[in-house]
């Protein structure tokens, strides 16, 4: 009887042992799936953010600005530092040459507090020019905001409308800038 006892204590021990190397070699696999899910979580969501890049470019329309002085940059630049949340994208420059003033604008991108406008340098004269039909409208959060803006916007500009109460706004303002 002893010997059984003996032999069924080894046999607890090898089963334990078993279980204990079954257990570790377990855990190591899913340490490393975990780690290959979290990059691949990581992979899945960047590809999430360039497909929605790509859809929100594809159906976007932004505003495009054709300069006609050789002055695209110092306007796009103008507003890049006015308004928050703003950037300059891309820019394309006219080469020598090429139909445009070498260095000139061929093709910028630029977002005005994250809302894409194009512009560019145009070679030709047209006979058109900026019609105010066409305006860009700028909600303020606050009186603060707005009058510093509409200072800054009608530097060098032209006010078509000071700020006022026109009975559609309490504080509304129209200005030409430079």
């Amino acid at each position: 009887m002893q010997k059984e006892i003996e032999l069924m204590k080894s046999i607890s021990v090898i089963m334990i042992t078993s279980f204990l190397v079954l257990s570790c070699s377990d855990l190591k696999v899913e340490k490393a799936d975990l780690v290959k899910m979290e990059e691949l979580i990581v992979e899945v969501d960047s590809l999430k953010a360039i497909i929605a890049q790509k859809d929100n470019h594809n159906n976007q329309i932004s505003t495009f600005l054709t300069f006609q002085d050789n002055n695209a940059e110092q306007a796009m630049k103008f507003y890049v530092d006015l308004f928050d949340n703003s950037k300059i994208v891309n820019v394309k420059r006219w080469g020598a040459g090429s139909p445009g003033k070498k260095g000139a604008i061929m093709h910028a991108i630029f977002e005005i507090n994250g809302r894409s406008f194009m512009c560019s340098d145009s070679p030709l004269v047209h006979d058109w020019d900026f019609s105010p039909a066409v305006s860009n409208y700028v909600a303020c959060s606050s009186e603060n905001e707005l009058e510093r803006l509409f200072s800054k916007l009608s530097e060098n500009g032209t006010v078509t409308m000071p700020l006022n109460n026109y009975g559609f706004s309490t504080k509304f303002g129209w200005v030409i800038d430079q």
